[in-house]
């Protein structure tokens, strides 16, 4: 007998007619449910994939970003934003201290290292390298100068010496020399005083030009003939110009904020002795800048190399390089207020890693809570970045 049941038929033809479709329909809707679970809960997905193994978080001393306490455990504002996700995330991890952000990224790069800690700083060519999650600070490279004290000739003794002002005076000395030879060859036939050879005449006119230019002492004779004497005065009125641009010159050298330093903006970087950490952002800084530098294995390094004067400025990320300053050098080193070259922190992950997605989340979560701000401001107080 056939009873037909929501138009298939119980008979064998029947029965195997409603086993593939069902078949279908269960294939289907597992599909279904796979593509919105992962769709709803990626982060929840890739941390259960993780969960079941103890990560390598790599990290490098970057004060207040990572520090090591005397008891051996870390913290910082990234230590403690990591800590907040991997709680969240339910991971187990250990700390891998890296010497060098070099070690750290090649670490990172080559899948040593499951996630990246620190300050670091997100550019095109590590990104090519590596993954990073979405960055969680915004700052940018500060000057580390020596501290305004007491006077300082040095900055002025090197204005007088360097080559722009070694020609000025050249200049001075052959327009000199040359109104002297012009004022000789044409007084030298009517003028007993520009009379006779090279050596009497021509030292009489330039004796004549160089008191006629400075204005300082004077002479009893002077040009007689028209020519002469429209050349004197032709060099008397181009005399008193060069004279003021030099005078003008030598006192800015001599004003009191040349005299506290050589460094006050980022234009100042490219005529002084600037100095670098090996591997880091800042080098790329100064290279587009045209700046050239010395390296430094470290920032602590580099701030010593400033402090005994070997070099004019020290060149870092500015809330790293303050932070050191404030601790260890707040007596000898300053940092000034400008800041650029834009930097974006962030962790770092191998390509492809399935952790990125449920960092980013954890992250942002973190940075939309109060306890962000009183991280950040327990690190930094009211320093701005």
């Amino acid at each position: 007998m056939r009873i037909p049941v929501s138009g298939f038929r119980f008979d064998e033809s029947g029965r195997q007619g409603w086993s593939r479709e069902l078949k279908k329909g269960i294939a289907v809707a597992t599909l279904l449910i796979g593509v919105f679970c992962t769709h709803a809960y990626p982060q929840d997905i890739a941390a259960s994939s993780l969960s079941n193994r103890e990560l390598v978080v790599g990290v490098k001393s970057t004060p207040p970003f990572a520090m090591l306490a005397e008891d051996g455990n870390w913290h910082g504002i990234s230590i403690d934003l990591w800590r907040r996700a991997a709680d969240q995330l339910h991971l187990r991890y250990r700390f891998d201290e890296q010497p060098t952000l070099q070690e750290l990224f090649e670490g990172s790069a080559d899948g040593k290292f499951d996630v990246s800690v620190g300050a670091l700083t997100i550019t095109a060519a590590r990104a090519r390298r590596l993954d990073f999650t979405s960055s969680f600070y915004s700052t940018g490279l500060g000057i580390a100068v020596p501290a305004a004290g007491s006077l300082s000739w040095i900055p002025v003794i090197r204005a007088f010496t360097n080559f722009g002002f070694l020609q000025a005076v050249l200049a001075l000395l052959a327009l000199a020399l040359l109104v002297g030879f012009l004022i000789w060859y044409l007084e030298r036939h009517h003028n007993e005083q520009f009379a006779g050879g090279l050596k009497k005449g021509l030292s009489s006119g330039v004796w004549w030009a160089t008191t006629a230019m400075t204005r300082r002492g004077t002479v009893n004779y002077g040009p007689q003939t028209i020519p002469g004497r429209i050349v004197a005065v032709v060099w008397t009125v181009t005399s008193i110009i060069a004279i003021a641009i030099f005078t003008a010159a030598v006192t800015s050298a001599l004003t009191v904020r040349n005299l506290q330093g050589t460094v006050h903006n980022v234009t100042d970087l490219q005529s002084v002795r600037v100095g670098a950490v090996l591997g880091s952002s800042t080098q790329d800084a100064l290279a587009q800048l045209k700046v050239t530098y010395q390296t430094f294995d470290t920032p602590l390094a580099g701030l010593e190399a400033l402090r005994a004067k070997k070099i004019d400025a020290f060149v870092y990320d500015k809330p790293l390089v303050a932070w050191i300053v404030q601790q260890r050098f707040s007596s000898s080193i300053e940092v000034l207020d400008t800041t650029f070259e834009p930097q974006n922190y962030a962790m770092a992950v191998p390509n492809g890693s399935p952790l990125r997605a449920s960092l980013n989340v954890a992250i942002l979560d973190a940075m939309q809570s109060d306890w962000w701000r009183q991280t950040l401001f327990r690190y930094l107080g009211a320093r701005t970045p």
